[in-house]
């Protein structure tokens, strides 16, 4: 590395580091990015609240209530009598679902008869309507489950038990397993999307804004009087804040796992070959919006221009697959995309190299062209 490189290295890193507004973006909105999917964006629905309604009032619709109140996902805060308050509950907001016991739930169990629990979710969010009607559902089929274990009991041992009972025909039990967040939880899922994203947002806006700087105070012409080289001026650019984005990356890594013990099983050599490749596309896109560019308040609007459709496209909230098909193929474009698989395998799954190359090839391969098309036109127009 020439001495020239390594000067505007140091300008760049002084420059950087004296200015507030830069020394502020270096650091804070990575933590800040990671706070707020850390803590305000959870969709887990840890604790529903529910309206219970018991038209039977039975020791059977007093046991199924039971269920309910023992589960840790809901909380009774109502008993509505009347059609009417239930409407209000759920109309106002304050009750994400109610459940109702119909008259005849215990005759029905004890004869063997098919009986039905209603459920009435608020489905204003689709998520977490979800989520909610699966666990009640969950809850009464173990409700229905011990009847059926009890009713088979009381058979075996001689008991009178009304209605057809045949303990002889087996029974299919489900017994489901989570792998790679067995807790489910949405936190583990989003946290690690933060590290693209800084990676990507900080990188972009830092390279473009830098190097527009120069053209604003005027500097840039007194560089390109020096001997120093179009690609030494990229070079000492581009380094400084290729040097910031993997430190934040590994600051993330190190907050995400522990203030939110978000699991990291995978390669830490892995995830660092893979920023690089990732960083060779945006520090060429910063490069690229540096040279249409003639302020900095231009550079930052161009910045979240090209940033935000790489990032609805990348997967990091919205499935892929659940895009139309044009917008699906689009998405292979999208280096954000690969690098948002490569992260979330890394934590997630500890994925290795065997499953990841793919990913890999295409990051590296998207990176060479931009950075290689980028570079040319900041060559171009320097000279």
């Amino acid at each position: 590395m020439s001495n020239r490189i390594l000067y505007i290295i140091r300008k760049e890193v002084r420059q950087a580091f004296r200015e507030p507004r830069m020394r502020a973006m270096l650091f804070v909105p990575p933590l800040v990015q990671l706070l707020v999917f850390g803590y305000a964006v959870n969709l887990d629905v840890e604790n529903a609240q529910m309206v219970w309604v018991d038209q039977d009032r039975t020791p059977e619709s007093r046991d199924l209530f039971s269920k309910f109140e023992g589960s840790t996902r809901f909380s009774v805060i109502g008993t509505p009598a009347s059609e009417k308050e239930i409407t209000w509950w759920l109309d106002s907001g304050r009750a994400d679902l109610a459940v109702r016991v119909l008259p005849g739930f215990a005759r029905d169990i004890q004869r063997g008869r098919k009986t039905s629990v209603q459920v009435l979710v608020n489905g204003s969010d689709s998520n977490k309507a979800a989520l909610v009607a699966s666990y009640a559902t969950s809850v009464v089929g173990r409700y229905a489950q011990d009847v059926m274990n009890a009713q088979a009991r009381d058979k075996l041992v001689g008991r009178t038990v009304q209605g057809p009972i045949h303990p002889s025909i087996p029974t299919l039990t489900m017994r489901s397993r989570v792998w790679f967040n067995p807790d489910l939880k949405s936190r583990n899922y989003f946290v690690p999307g933060v590290v693209v994203n800084i990676i990507a947002l900080v990188t972009l806006m830092l390279t473009a804004m830098a190097i527009v700087r120069e053209k604003e105070i005027g500097t840039m012409e007194q560089l390109m009087v020096t001997p120093i080289k179009p690609i030494e001026l990229m070079i000492g650019k581009t380094l400084p804040f290729a040097v910031v984005g993997l430190v934040d990356m590994v600051l993330v890594v190190v907050v995400a796992r522990l203030l939110f013990h978000v699991p990291f099983r995978g390669s830490g050599l892995i995830l660092l070959l893979a920023s690089i490749c990732f960083l060779l596309t945006s520090l060429g896109a910063g490069l690229f919006i540096s040279t249409v560019s003639r302020t900095q308040q231009q550079a930052m609007m161009t910045t979240f221009l090209f940033f935000q459709p790489c990032f609805l496209l990348s997967g990091f909230t919205f499935p892929i697959r659940n895009m139309p098909v044009v917008v699906q193929y689009i998405t292979y474009l999208n280096p954000v995309r690969y690098f948002m698989e490569i992260v979330r395998g890394l934590f997630l799954k500890g994925s290795g190299i065997g499953v990841l190359w793919p990913q890999m090839v295409a990051l590296a391969v998207i990176g060479v062209v931009v950075m290689t098309l980028s570079a040319s036109r900041f060559h171009k127009r320097l000279e």
